[in-house]
């Protein structure tokens, strides 16, 4: 019988959520499978991937091939990395608890590179909202210069016209009465 790691659909229209089988070639993509071994959520950001990783791992060894996609998965979930120092112990290259030591180098140097990117990200998503925020404290800048410069204008002319209004027209007299007690 020839196997396949690949992905079932799962979830609603324009939803998809995937489990991760292991099914005969010749079952429909979403048929009988032989053992669930994961789940794989796209949607997520980072996409989420659940992975019973020793089940993976005796799979891939048997011979079970993966689709393109499930590969991409496994192999960064650690799955090959696994099988290539397993292999390495086969041959007596080092030891099982070498192999396990290079596997926990592995994940310890991926987890942080994908620390070191989260940083990244979050530094220059920071650095662009400061950016905005320079451009438009400079904008406000300018619309205040411009609404001060309107204003001294108004105000200059308010205070000319104030000045030619005594000038042109006498002033008028205005006399008050006194109020009777």
């Amino acid at each position: 019988m020839a196997t396949k790691i690949r992905l079932q659909r799962n979830g609603r229209k324009g939803y998809a959520f995937y489990s991760i089988v292991i099914a005969d070639v010749r079952s429909p993509r979403d048929g009988k499978f032989t053992e669930k071994i994961g789940t794989y959520n796209p949607n997520t950001n980072p996409a989420t991937v659940d992975l019973k990783f020793d089940r993976a791992l005796y799979w891939v060894e048997v011979g079970a091939q993966p689709t393109d996609t499930v590969r991409n998965i496994l192999s960064k979930e650690g799955v090959y990395m696994m099988k290539h120092l397993r292999g390495g112990v086969k041959k007596g290259a080092f030891d099982e608890a070498a192999a396990q030591a290079k596997f926990e180098a592995w994940k310890n140097d991926k987890q942080k590179g994908l620390e070191a990117f989260e940083a990244k990200k979050a530094a220059e998503k920071k650095a662009a909202a400061e950016a905005r925020l320079q451009a438009e404290k400079k904008v406000n800048e300018e619309i205040a210069k411009k609404v001060a410069e309107k204003k001294a204008a108004e105000a200059a002319a308010k205070a000319e016209a104030e000045a030619e209004a005594p000038a042109d027209a006498p002033a008028e007299e205005t006399t008050e009465t006194p109020a009777e007690a």
